[in-house]
């Protein structure tokens, strides 16, 4: 079964459809990133594909490339919005997957979240 490119009802998707504002970190032609509106950090966006996707554990093969953009694009976006290098600085990635996981919008995202410590949360 194949995702439909854009879920009418899904927040990410109006996000990034222009729908509903945001405070755009970056965008390409198949990632879209954008601050969290309740940041746990100093730096704290969300970067999500533009392909409605519901989870992690919706990717298969087919989205490998697009997995690896993101994991790459994330290191680079950290940096400009703020983290130290490594290994000094640095920064987190999760991917919350699920209800068990903490998921609450299901639409695939990454959090990138980094900035001097102690954050609130994590």
């Amino acid at each position: 079964m194949t995702e439909p490119q854009h879920d009418p009802n899904c927040i990410f998707c109006k996000i990034i459809a222009g729908q509903i504002p945001s405070k755009k970190v970056y965008e390409d032609e198949h990632v879209f990133a954008f601050h969290d509106i309740h940041p746990w950090a100093p730096v704290h966006f969300l970067l999500v594909p533009k392909l409605h996707i519901p989870s992690m554990a919706q990717t298969g093969p087919e989205q490998q490339a697009l997995l690896g953009h993101m994991m790459v694009l994330a290191p680079k976006l950290a940096q400009e919005q703020g983290c130290e290098p490594y290994p000094e600085g640095g920064f987190r990635i999760v991917v919350n997957t699920g209800t068990h996981g903490g998921q609450e919008v299901h639409h695939l995202h990454m959090h990138v979240i980094g900035g001097p410590r102690p954050w609130l949360k994590g």
